[in-house]
């Protein structure tokens, strides 16, 4: 009885050797786009995605180049084996019971082709954004045309087998599929984006090319599954761009707020109070105080000689003179003290953002192309008229007087007084260097990408 159990078992095992090896290939790409959506935001697993170190990336291909060794070793023992056993026939269905319970009775109906199907093709899915090397990608230029049309509705999920979860394939539920970008599609596309055809050495005029290269891009078979993966990935890029710009604006202000409120003020109200300190920081407050105070008296005895007011007698003058002289005296108190809360919320709120900036390297990359897309995307006419409102505002004919009620009023944010020969020092110098780095910028960079728009901004300048 035992040998032709053994048999048995053996004869099972044999003809389910297609479905194991499926199965151990899937779990294998599953662990794959796990390593993608944790720590390349859903990118293939290349280090245009990802801003880690070296050692990181040589960790991350080892685990890459592991699954990808028993995907394809899985896959040949799939086969191999579905060569000689049949895989599964078309016509066959499972029902499952889940609750047993007379009353309550639950079947699940399990469409076995379509699962196995779907696995197969999850699993083609992820060995084809790995069967270029990044060399290909990083070395080819690729005029790439941004789709305007709507993004696809993304397929329907697969049914889940009875008593999974959504980890992997023996636990979990099919991911839906869909299309990725490839290294190679990622850095086509960033090339061309920032250089296209500038870099080239041609004798073709760069239009003719574009137009050539448009022609073969509608003509290829896979254009379409290229515009939808162009469109999630400009997506996902514009996504985390306008993320990371609110975070640069918000994370600042809500610590200088913070800090100004429950941690500087306090500290700051204790040590004024406690060493009765100045009421004003410099002399500058201090003449504001008194031309305050005097034009509140010379308004009070105008109006009683005008008759506006009844006849009030000098003592009475003198009470309320007194009284506005306490209240000017309270406000000064507090913006003193409010200046010298901003100096150190200040500092707090710009360390905030430099940590920002040191610590999200990959938002920066993705701001940097995000704002690149936007500028080298306009048309002529609009770069033009850009450049000539910012350079006319900065650096520009009246733009000194701009730059000295900004310098005013931070002194007075910060509590200090307003130096005059400082402000036209900055005038002088500042706005100077700013410019030449407009003009280096137009030079080094907008001649050579577009520059039909230097001539259009030459031509609306003159």
């Amino acid at each position: 009885m035992a040998i032709p159990s053994l048999l048995q078992k053996a004869r099972q095992w044999f003809y389910k050797t297609p479905e194991r090896a499926l199965d151990q290939a899937y779990e294998a790409a599953k662990m794959i786009e796990a390593i993608e959506n944790e720590h390349f935001d859903g990118n293939p697993i290349s280090s245009l995605y990802g801003n880690y170190g070296k050692s990181s990336m040589t960790y991350f291909k080892g685990e890459l180049q592991k699954y990808l060794n028993l995907i394809n070793l899985r896959m040949t023992e799939f086969r191999a084996s579905s060569a000689v056993v049949r895989v599964s026939d078309p016509k066959i269905m499972e029902i499952q019971v889940d609750d047993r319970d007379e009353q309550n009775l639950t079947l699940n109906v399990i469409d076995k082709p379509a699962i196995f199907f779907r696995k197969l093709q999850f699993v083609d899915e992820v060995r084809s954004r790995y069967r270029r090397p990044e060399v290909d990608a990083a070395s080819t230029v690729v005029l790439v045309k941004e789709p305007a049309t709507a993004p696809p509705t993304a397929a329907p999920s697969p049914p889940l087998l009875n008593g999974q979860s959504s980890n992997g394939a023996a636990s979990g539920a099919i991911a839906p599929l869909s299309p990725r970008v490839t290294p190679a599609a990622a850095a086509q596309k960033e090339q061309s984006r920032s250089a296209g055809l500038t870099d080239r050495a041609s004798v073709l005029p760069r239009s003719i090319l574009r137009t050539v290269d448009r022609i073969r891009q509608d003509l290829d078979p896979n254009a379409e599954e290229q515009v939808v993966q162009n469109f999630r990935s400009s997506r996902g890029r514009t996504t985390t761009a306008i993320k990371f710009i609110l975070l640069l604006i918000i994370v600042p202000l809500l610590a200088q707020q913070f800090a100004k409120n429950y941690v500087v003020g306090p500290i700051v109200d204790y040590a004024r109070d406690r060493q009765e300190a100045d009421v004003f920081l410099n002399m500058e407050m201090e003449e504001e105080a008194l031309h305050e105070l005097q034009q509140y008296e010379e308004r009070l005895r105008f109006e009683v000689l005008i008759g506006k007011v009844a006849p009030i007698r000098e003592a009475e003058i003198e009470e309320r003179v007194v009284e506005k002289a306490t209240e000017i005296e309270e406000e000064y108190r507090r913006r003193s003290a409010d200046s010298v809360k901003n100096v150190f919320s200040d500092m707090l709120a710009v360390g905030a953002f430099v940590l920002l900036l040191t610590t999200q390297k990959r938002g920066i990359l993705t701001l940097k192309s995000f704002l690149d897309e936007i500028v080298y995307g306009l048309s002529d006419s609009a770069k033009a008229f850009i450049i000539i409102l910012f350079t006319d505002m900065f650096v520009g004919f009246h733009s000194p007087h701009g730059w000295e009620v900004l310098m005013e009023g931070l002194s007075r944010h910060l509590g200090f007084a307003a130096n005059r020969e400082f402000i036209f020092l900055f005038i002088a110098t500042f706005p100077v260097i700013l410019d030449t780095v407009f003009k280096y910028w137009i030079f080094r960079y907008l001649n050579r990408i577009s520059p039909s728009a230097v001539a259009t901004y030459k031509n609306m300048n003159e």
